[in-house]
């Protein structure tokens, strides 16, 4: 499978794009930095431009969204998943994987009402940021899965994760390794069931 990571140079992108490479798919990462993985394809600059984000996801199966929020910059994550859709229908690539957070959209309802209370107020902006992207994701007509995790840690990975809807019954827990977020996602890339699904994702 070809593989393009916007936002694979560190976080849960990077850890996704050396878990693709070593079960042997071909990766390209696009970063600002030009820092990536070892071995994997780079592409350098800002996916928030048309001509960065035709670069990265031409000939693509699969376009993966990891993007964080930038210092100084008004709903990043928005800006560079807007992009990359329109490249992404331009060149007729139609599957995409978008991680956002929990507490996003609908996802409220999958956290306890203290925490619930606390990110509303500590992460307004960034929140706004996902919903903003959310919507652009979820009317792109495109073959998208959101991923929304807890709270990303870097501990030792357990191999294990929960993954719900907002429809499904289960609470999730308030963290997650990264390396487990990144492992969940490279099983999402190829599970058609995920299409048009977002998940809430926790140890």
């Amino acid at each position: 499978m070809k593989i393009t990571i916007v936002g694979g140079s560190k976080g849960t992108g990077a850890q996704l794009a050396a878990l693709a490479q070593a079960a042997g798919h071909e990766v390209t990462v696009v970063s600002r930095s030009g820092s990536a993985p070892s071995g994997v394809r780079t592409v350098i600059g800002n996916a928030t431009d048309p001509a960065v984000a035709a670069q990265a996801v031409a000939g693509a199966d699969v376009v993966v969204v990891t993007v964080g929020g930038a210092k100084g910059v008004s709903r990043q994550r928005a800006a560079v998943t807007k992009s990359v859709i329109g490249a992404m229908q331009k060149a007729g690539v139609r599957r995409l994987v978008v991680q956002s957070s929990l507490g996003a959209g609908d996802s409220g309802s999958q956290m306890p009402a203290p925490l619930r209370i606390i990110m509303q107020a500590v992460l307004a902006k960034a929140l706004a940021d996902h919903n903003e992207q959310e919507a652009a994701v979820q009317g792109s007509g495109l073959d998208w899965t959101i991923v929304r995790p807890t709270g990303l840690t870097d501990k030792e990975p357990t191999g294990t994760w929960k993954a719900l809807t907002t429809n499904e019954d289960g609470r999730l827990g308030g963290s997650i390794p990264r390396r487990d977020l990144a492992a969940c996602m490279l099983g999402i890339l190829s599970d058609d069931s995920t299409i048009g699904k977002a998940l809430g994702v926790s140890s």
